[in-house]
Formats: C-alpha cells, structure tokens, sequence
C-alpha cells in the first residue's frame, strides 16, 4: 500500500511533490522522511511521508554529519564578529593542541578537515563521543595521523570537538551553547545540539541500514581493515566500545549533549530553516551571514582525493562543498552538509536556495541517500523558474 504525502508546496514547485510522490511509491511500506526548502527566506516546499501513526510533519530525527552544518555557521558568525580569526594558530586560542607537531595549523586548515587528527590509536568511549570536551582533551595530546596541511580527510566524528574547543577558549561558551542563543532559539528552528527532554517524545529512533544483495556480497568478499584510516576516523577500531554508527543517535547521552560533530536532532525544517536563515531574510531578521561572509566560507579549500573516505571530495571551510561534490548545477558557493543516515541540506547563496532533507531509516550506500539527486534538481529547476 502506497502511503500518503503530507505537507504543501508554494505554486510552480508542483513537481517537487510529484518527484517525492513518486520516491516514495517505491519505498519500503515503512519509510519516513521529510523535504522542505526555502526560496529567499520563503517556504515553498513542506512535505513527508510516514506510516499511520507516525507525526511524520514534526518528527525528529538524528542527524550525523549534517550536524556540523550548524557547528561551522557558529563558527563562521563568529569568524565575521572578528571573535576568530581564520589565520590565526589553533594554538593561539589552545596552546594544549601544540603536542605532536600539530603547533603551526591555522582554524582555516582545521575547518578544511587538514589537521590529520581523524581519532585516537586506541578509540572513543561511548561516553567520550557524546561529550566534545572530552574528545578535545583526548585529541590535544594524539599524535597526528599525516603531516597537518599535507593533505586532507573526513574528520567524521570530531571536526566539531575540534572546532568547539577553539569556540569554548575564546567565548568562554560552549559551541552549543552559541548556537542555542545565536541561531536555533531566535528562529525557533527544529534543530538541536543538545535535545532537551520536553522534545524526546518527537524523536524517531533511527533504523538500521538495509544493504543490497550486491552490497553484502561485496562486503563479505573485502571487508574493511580494522586499522585503516577509515577505521580510525569512524571509531570502529576503538578497543572497549567500537561504534555501530547507525546507533549513535538512539543513545539518549548523544542526543542530550549535541556532540557537534554527529550528534544533531532535527527535522526537514530545521535544516532548511537553518540554511535560509544564513542567506536570507527570514521574517524581519537579516540574514546571519555577510555575503562577504558566505563567500569565504563556501570557497573551495580542499578538493581531490580524500585519504579517509579514499574517494574524490570537496570541503569549503567547515561545510561540504555541496555544489562540487554531488549537484554540479547548483551556484559556486553553495554551503551545506549532508549526514551518514542520507540527511541532505545546503544553502545556494546565488539562487537564494535552502534544502533540507532527512529520512528515517540509515541510507545504503551510508551519505546523502541518493533519493537527494531527483529532489533537489526538481526544487533548483522550480526555484530558478519562479
């Protein structure tokens, strides 16, 4: 049985609907997902689709990666307040971090996923990924896995412990905490780093990936190295709790503590809400972000091969360079950061585009889940029409 959609779209982005209507009729009889957008701080596209019984409209959902897409617009408004400075020394701000040959990184190689501090030779407590304080004391003192500025790699489960530490030492407030008062209360947005409890009951556990048969297949045939960079970086070699990624999001310590890295929870239209209130005016609100602002922090940085994911990507500073990386028809520039469960979400400053998409079952093959594609070229195409 086909389920329903739910939601509204603004005229002219009726095929937005249409291309989600027909996603959706070929999914699993328990899918759930959300996809909303903004056109210059304007809501034109509201919809999801969820089984009976299920308030698909303003569920909530973890986010993984995608989290950091709010970490690094702290970090960018404060980058644009003149509180740090891009060039400046990570050890300016955090004189523990020069251990190990990490002294002359710069906050921008940082953000450009250049430090090489991807984990620790002996893995994350579960307790430690909840709580970015405890992952930064941790890193301070690792030796790093290549020389920093050398080369680049997904920082997946630590970019925002990274990043938080340098906000914590010269805010003397946590990244969190910036991000509660400076962006997600004034806007009243559905995107959390830190889940307060009155909002548990909205939250959707996230359900595990289901690979294909050839995905299996090719699994059993090579599985993926114990020690490798990848490994590493995702926590899988950690020697008391290695991490099922799928799971973090369901461990209530993770949602209640926000690590800034993966630990995000939200909605559709948190994501979106986020991405136009950085460009655009929303309500009587300026837009967060200075185009000079914007412009800096969507240039590319580090393109090319990833030694982490060892496939070809694209960072600006702090977010994916979302443009390069999967939907080349969208404006150079674009910011934004998709998330390990299949999440998607990005602001085009040249069109004036915020998406935000989020499913509830862990996507196959793990990152944007591929649905993104047909989505967001029919809201592009919609958005440039109207």
């Amino acid at each position: 049985m086909t389920q329903e959609i739910h939601g509204t779209v603004a005229e002219g982005f009726e095929t937005v609907r249409e291309k989600f209507a027909a996603f959706v009729a070929t999914e699993r009889t328990d899918y759930e997902g959300q996809l909303c957008a903004y056109v210059h701080g304007r809501r034109v596209v509201d919809l999801w689709a969820a089984p009976p019984g299920a308030d698909g409209g303003d569920s909530l959902y973890g986010l993984f990666s995608s989290t950091q897409g709010a970490a690094h617009l702290v970090v960018a408004l404060l980058v644009q307040d003149g509180t740090l400075e891009l060039d400046r020394k990570v050890t300016y701000y955090w004189p523990e971090f020069a251990s190990e040959g990490k002294g002359a990184l710069t906050l921008r190689e940082l953000l450009a996923h250049r430090a090489g501090l991807v984990g620790t030779d002996s893995g994350f407590t579960l307790d430690e990924l909840s709580d970015d304080r405890a992952l930064a004391e941790r890193l301070a003192d690792q030796r790093p896995f290549w020389r920093p500025g050398t080369a680049f790699g997904c920082h997946a489960l630590v970019i925002g412990a990274l990043t938080g530490e340098i906000v914590r030492r010269a805010t003397g407030r946590s990244l969190q905490e910036v991000h509660e008062e400076r962006v997600r209360a004034p806007y009243g947005l559905d995107f959390f780093l830190g889940l307060p409890a009155a909002h548990e009951p909205r939250f959707r556990t996230t359900q595990p990936q289901l690979p294909t048969p050839d995905q299996q297949a090719a699994r059993t045939a090579q599985p993926a190295g114990p020690h490798t960079l990848a490994a590493i970086a995702f926590n899988v070699h950690a020697t008391t709790q290695p991490t099922d990624l799928s799971s973090l999001p369901n461990e209530r310590v993770i949602r209640a503590k926000g690590p800034a890295s993966i630990g995000g929870v939200g909605s559709a239209r948190g994501l979106a809400g986020l991405y136009a209130a950085a460009i655009s005016e929303v309500g009587d609100r300026s837009p967060l972000l200075k185009p000079d602002t914007a412009a800096e922090f969507g240039q590319l940085h580090s393109v090319g091969y990833d030694v982490v994911a060892a496939t070809h990507k694209s960072y600006g500073l702090g977010f994916q360079a979302t443009a390069d990386s999967w939907y080349p028809f969208l404006g150079a520039g674009t910011i934004g950061h998709s998330g390990e469960a299949g999440s998607q979400a990005f602001a085009d400053p040249r069109s004036g585009l915020a998406y935000g998409y989020t499913r509830r079952r862990f996507a196959s093959p793990a990152g944007p889940a591929q649905e993104n594609a047909g989505f967001v070229q029919a809201v592009h195409k919609a958005t440039l029409a109207s």
